[in-house]
């Protein structure tokens, strides 16, 4: 049961903030008073917090068996997930959901070391496969059980993190209880290799782009006249069934696409948002929607695999919690900095913010080809008159 139990942390970690996307227009309805931008952090509130707890999660790690950390963190997830159910006002929904970010934050980190931990070689890229794949049918499962709750309430949708009970009871029976790591204080203190930097910030700009499915979708059904909350929740599970086939196999892909995998993932997000854009019907945007679970579903295996390559044990937990990080940064800024980008253009469609997430996510894919032709060329260039 170890896999499973380890796998289900992960699936705490994407149910955080998407759980609630379907009944994000149902939310806005009722705190009707507040600002749209207030609305949509209710989504991306947890992802605040989870930064600074998640560098905590490293330390503790040092001084509390990792058993006992995650047993907190889901305890706070819970009662912050279902506690906001019951928020008389737009504050006390967001301070909740702060508090949520704070839960995620102590759990995401060693969602990825434990893999580490126990396993390696061709075993530990299958689990990193699997924990982006099965994180995806948390999502999948939560979206759209928020979808139906939502047809009864906006509150009603908060109950969906009941399903955190699941994964602490799996936790407290099946992981077993580390020693804290031990670390030499004579030795010199070992820094963050600078290529993890890079990394923590391409997941950035994924997650960014990403986000704008949950905090976006609801409102681009609503304004173009797709459909209800229900429709929201279907259209948005879609993305999960992307990430869930890429991320089973992963490995194969792996092998096919070689020193090629990122840029197919980019190019695979940035198409997705493309089909939305000009997508009349519903099953086309799920078909959008599926192709950016599917480069997201690459996206963020490989990066989590190349930043814990070289990383030694004793720095690992450190360098997941700086991608850690960096990925919910990417969360947290989505909606501000494309409403900000709208107000500047004077577009304030969600149909533009996507526009501008497809020509940025393809920008990239030629930039990275167009770096690769140039370094190639200096590389031979030196070698030669060497």
């Amino acid at each position: 049961m170890l896999k499973p139990t380890i796998i289900s942390i992960a699936m705490a970690t994407v149910m955080a903030a998407a759980a609630i996307s379907p009944a994000l227009g149902l939310i806005a309805q009722h705190f009707s008073e507040a600002d749209e931008i207030w609305i949509k952090l209710v989504l991306t509130a947890p992802s605040l917090t989870v930064i600074p707890f998640s560098f905590l999660s490293s330390y503790l790690t040092k001084k509390l068996p990792k058993k006992v950390i995650v047993l907190i963190g889901i305890s706070i997830y819970i009662i912050a997930g279902v506690g906001a159910q019951f928020s008389p006002s737009i504050e006390v929904l967001l301070v909740l959901r702060f508090l949520l970010g704070a839960g995620v934050g102590l759990v995401m980190p060693l969602a990825l070391t434990l893999i580490s931990d126990h396993y390696d070689g061709k075993e530990r890229a299958k689990m990193f496969g699997y924990n982006t794949a099965f994180s995806n049918v948390g999502g999948i499962v939560t979206i759209l059980l928020a979808g139906y709750l939502a047809s009864l309430s906006w509150n009603a949708a908060f109950n969906v993190y009941w399903l955190g009970l699941v994964i602490f009871v799996l936790v407290l029976f099946y992981l077993p209880t580390n020693e804290p790591i031990k670390v030499d204080k004579h030795k010199r203190r070992e820094k963050v290799p600078f290529y993890v930097y890079g990394y923590a910030l391409a997941a950035c700009g994924v997650m960014l782009a990403y986000t704008a499915i949950g905090t976006n979708m609801a409102l681009f059904l609503e304004q173009n006249n797709f459909g209800s909350s229900q429709t929201a929740g279907l259209v948005l599970a879609f993305s999960t069934v992307g990430g869930l086939m890429t991320s089973l196999y992963f490995v194969h892909l792996q092998f096919l696409f070689k020193d090629h995998l990122i840029a197919a993932g980019l190019l695979v997000m940035g198409l997705g948002f493309v089909v939305i854009i000009f997508s009349p019907i519903v099953w086309l945007i799920l078909v959008g929607v599926c192709f950016v679970g599917f480069g997201q579903g690459i996206l963020f295996p490989v990066i989590n695999m190349k930043v814990l390559a070289e990383a030694s044990p004793t720095i690992s937990d450190k360098v997941v919690s700086i991608v850690s990080s960096m990925i919910y940064v990417g969360q947290f800024i989505s909606p501000i900095l494309l409403d900000g980008i709208g107000k500047i253009m004077s577009m304030g469609t969600v149909r533009f913010q996507y526009g501008v997430l497809a020509t940025a996510l393809i920008i990239s894919v030629v930039s990275m080809y167009v770096y690769r032709f140039f370094f190639t060329r200096k590389n031979e260039s030196v070698s030669s008159s060497a």
